[in-house]
């Protein structure tokens, strides 16, 4: 159906290329567009204003130079709204990239590390909220295809040895088994979990 979302381009918002070794981040013009104010409006502002030193404002005169004023006002402060929506956006994302950043250089998911919306939060400076708002519904350019932020957050486990591996690490892995058995006899999830413990995961049989 045309009405599916995965049949349907998605438009990125930010968009991260490997210049020589180097992550380099930006925001998809598209959807960060240049703003600024007419200049008709501040000409007209102007012309008013050169008349009224020659001569004493009419009402109207006087009506039309507020009316520009408080439009000139809006303008501004939907300038500057944009604007910090943009500078949280890439705030926001820059911190994921280096949070992550090998898995953007590589492209290799058992690289990623656990990461909770608390740790971008903390880092940023920005409420977990608008952490949230931004992963739930950005998707990011990478070499390796465009992704949507929340794939890059997951809770960790733990390995036999102690050391911690994002959630997303076991997914990969546990996808991987699934694809390779034998479909006529399908694994239960007992030997599942036998194959996660033999690799060094943590994890019980109702998680699996």
């Amino acid at each position: 159906s045309s009405r599916n979302p995965s049949n349907q381009y998605v438009i990125p918002d930010f968009i991260i290329i490997n210049r020589d070794g180097e992550l380099v981040l930006s925001l998809n013009s598209k959807n960060a567009p240049e703003l600024r104010i007419n200049d008709q409006y501040r000409d007209m502002l102007l012309t008013y204003k050169e008349k009224g030193k020659v001569r004493k404002r009419s009402k109207q005169e006087k009506e039309a130079v507020l009316f520009i004023k408080q439009k000139i006002d809006a303008a501004k402060w939907f300038v500057d709204a944009i604007r910090q929506r943009q500078n949280t956006m890439y705030k926001t994302m820059y911190t994921i990239m280096q949070y992550q950043y090998d898995f953007f250089l590589t492209g290799d998911s058992s690289t990623l590390k656990p990461m909770i919306l608390k740790d971008i939060a903390e880092i940023t400076g920005l409420d977990i909220s608008t952490i949230s708002r931004v992963a739930s519904s950005k998707f990011v350019q990478t070499e390796f295809g465009t992704k949507k932020l929340k794939e890059f957050f997951s809770e960790s486990l733990q390995t036999k040895s102690g050391e911690e591996v994002s959630t997303l690490e076991v997914k990969k892995f546990l996808h991987d088994v699934i694809e390779e058995e034998d479909k006529s006899k399908p694994l239960s999830d007992e030997k599942l979990k036998q194959i996660l413990s033999d690799k060094g995961y943590k994890i019980a049989r109702r998680t699996v």
